[in-house]
């Protein structure tokens, strides 16, 4: 009898903590904090762009002025930023085209804003691979490949970040180089996310 009795009241006790939870309790918190992290998480996103082609410094910089002007650029995704030392193993493995007494111009400049990027999530042989595929002919110029690199990415960011409700298509030609940079894009993306996901989740915590 008191087996029962214990029975019926630890199913009650189940019974009210999930209302609580639901209505008023740490369902009600977690939803909230939830909501407020996605704000967080559009907040931080809105605005970003990168340099289109045209828009990159042609004059030629030096080693530290390019250095630092990568870093500007890709720095509000979060990632380390690139060094002199890298860019000159870059030059040393192909990557890069040599600097011009010293100088780095348009072209170099977008390779290594597309080089930091990618290299998150792949290997760099194998992004020097998806450049020469993308350079070859008429079609994929470095301007235009570049810029479609660019829209791509802000793209397919301003998606995950819940910045606008679908992600577009970009471009008028289909191509298996365009899907394959198209997914290096994406699973750039996810690291950002994920990255700025457990940034303002470590900020929000040291808060309260």
């Amino acid at each position: 009898m008191v087996s029962h009795f214990l029975y019926a009241v630890k199913g009650f006790l189940e019974t009210y903590a999930r209302f609580c939870i639901d209505r008023t309790g740490v369902g009600y918190y977690n939803g909230h904090m939830n909501e407020q992290i996605r704000d967080a998480l559009s907040c931080s996103m809105r605005g970003f762009r990168l340099p289109r082609y045209l828009e990159i410094p042609n004059v030629g910089l030096y080693l530290e002025q390019t250095t630092k002007y990568v870093n500007q650029c890709i720095r509000p995704l979060g990632f380390e930023d690139v060094t002199s030392s890298m860019i000159r193993n870059y030059v040393k493995q192909g990557l890069i085209a040599n600097p011009i007494k010293k100088q780095y111009f348009a072209g170099q400049i977008a390779h290594l804003i597309a080089l930091a990027l990618l290299k998150q999530v792949t290997p760099l042989e194998h992004i020097n691979d998806l450049f020469l595929i993308l350079n070859q002919g008429e079609t994929y110029t470095v301007p235009v490949a570049y810029d479609y690199f660019c829209e791509e990415m802000e793209n397919i960011l301003y998606f995950r970040f819940g910045l606008k409700d679908s992600v577009e298509e970009v471009g008028v030609t289909s191509s298996l180089e365009k899907e394959m940079l198209r997914s290096a894009i994406t699973a750039v993306s996810h690291i950002v996310y994920l990255n700025r996901c457990f940034q303002i989740i470590a900020e929000d915590t040291g808060k309260s």
